[in-house]
């Protein structure tokens, strides 16, 4: 098979979560630790950095790949889902495997593929650590799919865990309560293994403490350690200029940093990553304040993520964030209030298997909505969505795909007006 080929055979075989939802979550680690078996146990031939959370982990995994590579470091990220490309999920220094490395390794593992039968997450994260011990890196930054306890990546030994924050998504899949869905990304603490929390939250932060106290790992809050003095600047500005403080007296001095990644959620997540960096000092890192100071400007240059509130167009102004659950939702309008603009044209597309009510009730009024259906099998149909969003008063009118509702959008807006599309990492890989 080719490339496309291969692809193709990955995509229809196994079951994809980001295209049919809960039904491609094996509630296991079965099938993960077979796979790893049959290839050597790549997972144990790499250092590695876990990452999870509800928002923000995906940045965080960024940043912190970006300060690694600054620092001279070989360095394997992985992330889910992928925007445009497979071949995302899955880079060395900022720089995508070949399509090579993707057919070879389907080709030479077919075999036992069809006899595992794993899930395609399944078959990607064996697919990453098998990448990352053959290239021989130094440490790969591995980002939790969903949830954790039971997540395809949590089969490595990190030197360090970081759990972002924990908000309401998949209660389906992870619990109906935040210290249920906490408890199941404190799955991915480790005995001995230290582990950074990125949020203090009052109603969750014991299952934390309880957790790490269980595993005999130290544990540490960020938001405990920095607080952040942003100068005033519009959010739509290329960089932001922040200045990281220590919350303790006896801490080390305080970070100017400028960031590449304007949204307001980085203000949190740069805590987690610069916490992250003390902790890999501790353990033999060599990472100064300079190499920080130079890889937080250009992560998006470094490592190539997008969608995280990036600017698609200045006339009139285009926005797209990929948050979309209620507390991603809620960052997304903090943002949006920052902008200065006579009103707001909110491009809106969702998925078919979440409680959408919490999310539509937080948006503005307002607005003027264009409703759309991502495409894939998920997709939420955009006359659903439509008819949910009017019962809690949002208007607008339902067009045929994601583009023409952007270019809707774009064409009614004026050169005051803003433009967002959002709701659903989907409907931000169908625009970048």
């Amino acid at each position: 098979m080719n490339y496309q080929q291969t692809l193709e055979y990955l995509y229809t075989q196994l079951p994809m979560f980001t295209r049919v939802g809960a039904s491609a979550f094996k509630k296991d680690l079965t099938n993960t630790l077979a796979l790893c078996e049959v290839l050597d146990n790549p997972q144990h031939k790499f250092k590695s950095i876990h990452i999870g959370g509800t928002n923000g982990k995906g940045s965080t995994s960024h940043m912190l790949a970006a300060v690694l590579q600054m620092a001279g470091y070989k360095t394997g990220l992985y992330t889910s889902p992928h925007l445009k490309d497979f071949r995302e999920r899955i880079r060395i220094n900022g720089e995508m495997i070949s399509e090579a490395e993707v057919v070879d390794f389907v080709a030479n593992q077919q075999a036992h593929i069809d006899a595992i039968q794993p899930s395609f997450f399944e078959m990607t994260v064996a697919l990453a650590f098998d990448i990352f011990a053959r290239h021989e890196v130094d440490i790969a930054i591995i980002e939790v799919g969903l949830g954790g306890r039971l997540d395809s990546t949590n089969v490595i030994t990190p030197l360090l865990s970081i759990i972002t924050n924990i908000g309401w998504d998949h209660m389906n899949m992870l619990g109906n309560t935040l210290p249920e869905i906490a408890g199941e990304k404190a799955g991915i603490i480790k005995p001995h293994i230290p582990v950074i929390i990125g949020e203090r939250q009052h109603e969750i932060e014991q299952v934390f403490i309880d957790k790490a106290a269980a595993q005999h790992a130290d544990i540490r809050f960020a938001s405990d350690h920095f607080g952040i003095i942003q100068n005033d600047q519009p959010a739509d500005q290329a960089l932001r200029n922040v200045t990281v403080v220590p919350a303790q007296a006896n801490a080390q001095a305080s970070y100017q940093l400028q960031l590449d990644l304007t949204g307001t959620y980085q203000l949190k997540n740069v805590k987690s990553v610069l916490l992250a960096v003390e902790e890999l000092n501790k353990q033999g890192f060599v990472i100064t304040t300079d190499q920080v100071k130079q890889a937080l400007a250009k992560v998006k240059t470094l490592t190539g993520l997008q969608g995280r509130w990036q600017t698609l167009s200045t006339h009139p102004l285009t926005i797209c964030d990929t948050g979309h659950n209620p507390d991603g939702i809620q960052e997304v309008l903090k943002n949006i209030a920052a902008i200065q603009f006579d009103h707001l044209h909110f491009v809106l597309g969702m998925v078919n298997d979440k409680d959408i009510t919490k999310v539509l009730k937080l948006l503005p009024r307002n607005a003027t909505y264009y409703f759309c259906r991502p495409d894939l099998p998920r997709g939420l149909e955009a006359e659903s969505l439509q008819e949910q969003a009017q019962a809690v008063g949002l208007q607008g009118e339902v067009y045929p795909s994601v583009l023409q509702a952007l270019k809707a959008a774009q064409q009614k807006a004026t050169d005051r007006d803003l433009v967002f599309a959002g709701g659903s990492t989907f409907v931000v890989a169908e625009i970048v």
